[in-house]
Parts: C-alpha cells; structure tokens; sequence
C-alpha cells in the first residue's frame, strides 16, 4: 500500500503570504504612456500570462521545499510493527443472530467476520494471522503482511467448522504456536468468544502461562448477553496476559472495541528513522527552473 505525504506539510504556510504580496505588487504597478504600443505586441495578454507563471513558479518551489514522498508500505525494509493474532470463537452458539439491531439476519460470526477484517486492513504496518477455534483449533491463516489474502480466508470460515464446543485454552495455545516464529517486539493475541470454556485438553491456566512465557500480550472479548461467556475467566486472562478484558452486546460496541484496541496497540513504524520513502521534491524543483527559464526568455525577448 503506497501513501503519499510531504514530509515539512507545515512550509505551505507561507504560500498564501506570498501570493498576497505577488498580488498588491501586480496592482500597485505604475502605468506608463508609450505612443507605439504596436512595438510591444498584446502587452496585457502577456503580463496576466507572466503572473500566472510567477504563480506556478511559488507553488512548485513551496511544493519542493514541503517534500512531497510516498511511502510504500509492502516494502519488507518498512515492515517493522506488531504481530497479531485475531483467535476468532467458531463454535455453534456464533450462530445465533440479532447481534445486530439494522441487520437481525446476520449472525455472531458474519458480524465478526466483516469488524475482524476492518480491524485487520487498518493495521498497515502489522503482519496478521487468524486462528478458529471451537472442539478445537486450528491456524486459518499464518501470520503474514498479505491483508488482503486473510481478509479473502475469513470470508471463508464459518461457525462450526471447528467444533460445537467452546476451547479457549485451545484458541489460545493455537495462536501462541501461531506466533512461535515470530521476531517482532510486540506480540499480541485478541481473543473473542461467546461462551464458556468447555473443551480441549489444553486448559485456560495452562494456555496463559504460555501466552507470559512467550511475552505476548492477551486481549479478550466477550460478545453476547451477561452470563452467555464466562466474565471471570476472560478477565482472569487478560489480566495475567498483560493486556484487557472487553465486552460487547452488540454490533455497535464490538466495533468500538476493535477500535480501541486498535488505538492501544499503533506500531512504532511511524518513527521517521524506521520508515524508507521515495521522494518526488527534484520533479518539483525541475518544473519550478523550467518556469522560471521560460519566464526569464519572455522578458529577454519583450526587451529586445
């Protein structure tokens, strides 16, 4: 993904300065009397034209000295976030529909599906895996940068796919296995079910102390009604894991939760010593000498 950006955005501040200061000398120009002003051709013609390039000129001098770059942000050297996995509940109650007050239709998982894929393509800078679990898990994606190839997977996946039943000790020993070859420095898991845990041979003590010794942090959410997912535990998890319990009664909230966590967690690529750009400011400066070559070959020959 490429994002084009000046890097000195606040130099266009003096553009509006200087084009009033173009302005009132335009004006404040002092007429004068010639008897032949055949010799001199479309004069006003001219000296409007002559403005207009003195224009051109100042914005593609600003333009250059702002430092117009693109950031390309599927270049490996500009590859340096968080790794993330999303441990997404598949289990039958994700069935269950009215999560959604506009659209009943739609149930737990569909709502889920399309916030998980938002959440995921918004994170330019991270790599992103997926795991499902229910009787028990398994990795839907590896974590990877190809956001658009993950968002194309979670299309894919539907409830029950892994199970009836809920293992969150499962969904998260998959996601810590999920992140085994990882080398970032920040490593996070977002866990969301529905429901309790009530499967697996891995339990949720066990799974979280390797979430600690792996020094991945864990976010968990619990979606549905109070009582539906176990409140005590997901915030037990969370708590140990390092990160934060949330809750969500509906389509509306889940997405704010998304949101947040997506705030908490912002990758340390922005820093500029981090981030490889292509600058475009020599395109600029060139076109701005070309203007002024042509201004300055006007006047020569309206002298001669």
């Amino acid at each position: 993904m490429n994002i084009w950006m000046f890097d000195f955005s606040w130099v266009w501040l003096v553009l509006p300065p200087i084009l009033y200061c173009l302005y009132k000398c335009k004006a404040v120009v002092t007429p004068r009397t010639f008897p032949h002003l055949n010799f001199f051709g479309h004069v006003g013609k001219w000296r409007n034209g002559e403005w207009l390039l003195k224009v051109l000129a100042i914005l593609l001098i600003v333009g250059a000295l702002a430092t117009p770059v693109i950031v390309d942000y599927s270049d490996p050297r500009n590859r340096n976030g968080i790794d993330i996995v999303l441990s997404i509940d598949g289990s039958g109650s994700m069935n269950a529909s009215g999560f959604d007050s506009e659209n009943e239709r739609l149930s737990r998982f569909e709502i889920v599906q399309k916030i998980a894929s938002d959440f995921m393509m918004k994170r330019m800078e991270d790599n992103v895996g997926v795991v499902l679990f229910g009787d028990f898990a398994f990795i839907a994606s590896p974590v990877t940068y190809e956001k658009e190839i993950i968002a194309e997977m979670i299309g894919y996946l539907s409830h029950g796919m892994a199970g009836q039943n809920t293992a969150i000790g499962e969904g998260i020993a998959m996601s810590v296995r999920a992140l085994r070859e990882s080398r970032a420095k920040n490593k996070v898991i977002v866990l969301l079910t529905d429901g309790e845990h009530n499967s697996g041979v891995i339990s949720p003590k066990e799974a979280v102390k390797m979430v600690q010794h792996n020094n991945i942090k864990l976010y968990t959410i619990g979606i549905g009604k109070k009582g539906e997912f176990d409140n005590a535990l997901l915030s037990q998890l969370a708590r140990d894991g390092g990160g934060k319990f949330f809750t969500a009664s509906n389509n509306k909230e889940l997405q704010e939760v998304y949101d947040e966590i997506d705030t908490m967690e912002r990758s340390s690529i922005k820093s500029e010593k981090h981030t490889f750009k292509e600058h475009y400011f020599p395109w600029l400066l060139s076109a701005a000498l070309g203007t002024l070559f042509i201004l300055a070959w006007r006047r020569k020959r309206a002298n001669v």
